[in-house]
């Protein structure tokens, strides 16, 4: 498969995951997968990437394999926050196969990886099918606004502390490994609250063993004590995910 748009660098032509290690991709029967493989083109997904601007028409859908996109809303005076997360569970750009083509969020990359891009045009083809893929995105769009609406009860009511703990686990949900590359600042733009309150939260939870932070790295080291200390939101959204979507290994 060709990619396209400049030179990529050599270890991403040889490490890059195959689709069905996005659990959408990897849950369409045997068809369904074979008729959208041809149009399934393989993108680097590098920090701080946008893959579209608020209110921007949206050409293509992105299907995260080991990389992670946060959903932010902007407002006038530049300020953001994060409304959602997508990685290997689901995909980016809904607006496409909701009708709206656009949406007033922006979609950037948030850990570096990779993924599948997919033009609108072959998506829609598919999905007016009526078919297991027009199921599978109409659940995951479920479980994404369930999640968009409990970032938004969990920043209104729950601490700092909490809200990084949440953070925190629905990222490890979405990678391969228990460490993630992010500063405290971006930490603070993603959650819309000061640094000094992520620099405070993040040195509670690194003094009590949690995690360790070092130069923009952090590496979850007790995830059970995580998970004893996030607030109920994150159960909430976790449940929502493993009820609506199928659990399935990649090959």
């Amino acid at each position: 498969m060709v990619h396209s748009g400049g030179q990529k660098p050599e270890s991403f032509r040889e490490e890059i995951p195959p689709p069905r290690q996005n659990r959408l991709l990897a849950a369409l029967p045997d068809e369904e997968f074979e008729r959208l493989l041809p149009h399934l083109e393989p993108v680097p997904l590098e920090l701080g990437r946008p893959l579209y601007e608020s209110g921007s028409h949206q050409g293509y859908v992105y299907f995260p394999t080991d990389s992670i996109v946060s959903l932010l809303y902007v407002m006038e005076d530049g300020a953001s926050a994060e409304i959602a997360i997508a990685g290997n569970e689901g995909l980016v750009g809904i607006a496409l196969f909701m009708g709206g083509e656009s949406t007033p969020s922006r979609a950037v990359v948030q850990s570096a990886g990779h993924g599948y891009r997919l033009r609108a045009g072959a998506l829609l083809a598919e999905f007016r099918q009526g078919g297991e893929l027009q199921h599978l995105l109409l659940r995951y769009t479920q479980a994404l606004i369930t999640q968009m609406a409990q970032t938004a009860v969990c920043n209104r009511h729950h601490s700092v502390e909490q809200q990084l703990c949440r953070w925190l686990l629905l990222s490890l949900d979405r990678l391969p490994t228990s460490e993630l590359t992010m500063t405290q600042e971006l930490i603070a733009n993603m959650l819309g609250v000061r640094r000094e309150g992520v620099t405070e939260a993040a040195g509670h939870l690194q003094v009590q063993g949690l995690i360790h932070y070092s130069r923009g790295r952090i590496t979850v080291l007790d995830r059970p004590k995580l998970e004893a200390r996030v607030c109920e939101c994150y159960a909430v959204v976790k449940r929502e995910y493993d009820r609506l979507l199928p659990k399935i290994t990649a090959a």
